[in-house]
């Protein structure tokens, strides 16, 4: 925990996030992250837990995701506009904030657009740990998009893939996915359609932007004890994958009254029964339990992955200098004369007065 000044907080720009990650290495931050994931879904009930607040429009959605575990709260603001990338502009950007309970001040501010995609990518990775097949080597990648390279090496680095095959409708995507891994130890390899990217594969992922009801995965692409990481479903109206793919797989879900709005399972009956992954970390429930199952992470993101997250970066801030120190909190030197600090501030300027 850091140490600090209680009238300042550590604010992790974009440019200090990137140096910080990249002093701790890529691989070694995600598997951190999703250790510290994977210790808070095994304390689940001690959360306070709320489907993320949503503002959709035409183009987009804005969201927040809070969260507290009764020491700590955390969230998120973050928003999914699949059209920016036609304007050159990012998809999803975020930024969040970690605040002691007990005084409520805030103790961290990060920038999260960076943070959110290797935390996606950690509790991808996390999941298919506990349910994909344990001889899986390669992944199949269809979407290669930002979050790709992300996906590739948190699997390489939790799940021990080591050969990737990649797919996008847009080639120059592949092309840029191929180019970042290389020198990262990972086969990637990139193909011409999706049934070319699932040949050999134990584990398939898909991350794609549209928001629509899409079938990027169809049923016949499939086959039995195959685990799938479905990412890129994750608001109402915006799906990835075949109704019957859902129809023959044991469902996992992070939170299933978001998940049941957002994910893919909003195609399916609300009583269908899916399984919380957080069951399957503490023994609760079971996970793969043979080897033709056909396991499904429908993975929309929920806050606690981003409370984790938040934690984990605030937790290794101490002594890096990876940080600035924000001026966000009032200060009076009497709790109660708020505006008499404001008076002694236009005192202490010249030019400046309180009328």
């Amino acid at each position: 925990m850091m140490t600090r000044k209680l009238n300042v907080v550590p604010f992790v720009s974009v440019d200090n996030m990137m140096k910080l990650v990249l002093h701790l290495g890529v691989e070694r931050v995600m598997t951190e992250i999703a250790a510290c994931i994977e210790a808070d879904f095994r304390r689940w009930p001690l959360f306070d837990k709320t489907p993320r607040v949503a503002s959709h429009s035409d183009v987009g959605v804005i969201e927040l995701m809070p969260t507290s575990d009764g020491k700590m709260y955390g969230f998120k603001y973050v928003n999914g506009h699949p059209k920016n990338m036609r304007e050159g502009l990012q998809t999803v950007t975020a930024f969040g904030l970690l605040a002691d309970v007990n005084t409520g001040y805030p103790i961290l501010l990060t920038e999260m657009t960076i943070l959110t995609a290797l935390r996606t990518a950690a509790m991808s990775a996390l999941a298919a740990r506990h349910l994909a097949p344990r001889d899986a080597r390669t992944m199949a990648m269809i979407g290669n998009g930002a979050q790709a390279e992300f996906q590739a090496l948190a699997f390489h680095a939790i799940c021990g893939i080591d050969t990737v095959r990649l797919y996008d409708i847009d080639p120059v995507a592949t092309e840029k996915c191929l180019r970042n891994l290389k020198g990262s130890g990972l086969t990637a390899i990139a193909c011409k359609s999706p049934e070319e990217a699932v040949e050999g594969a134990g584990i398939i992922t898909t991350c794609t932007a549209d928001k629509q009801y899409a079938t990027i995965l169809t049923d016949n692409l499939v086959g039995a004890g195959v685990h799938v990481n479905a990412v890129g479903g994750d608001c109402p109206g915006k799906t990835e994958l075949h109704r019957d793919i859902l129809l023959r797989s044991s469902i996992f879900v992070e939170y299933p009254p978001q998940t049941r709005i957002e994910g893919e399972i909003q195609q399916l009956a609300p009583d269908h029964p899916v399984t919380e992954l957080w069951q399957v970390m503490t023994g609760a429930a079971a996970g793969r339990t043979d080897a033709r199952q056909i396991t499904l992470f429908d993975s929309v993101g929920f806050a606690i992955e981003d409370f984790s997250a938040l934690r984990y970066i605030h937790g290794q801030l101490q002594g890096t200098g990876f940080f600035e120190e924000l001026d966000m909190i009032a200060d009076p030197d009497e709790p109660r004369d708020l505006y008499g600090m404001l008076l002694r501030a236009s005192e202490a300027e010249p030019g400046i007065s309180a009328a």
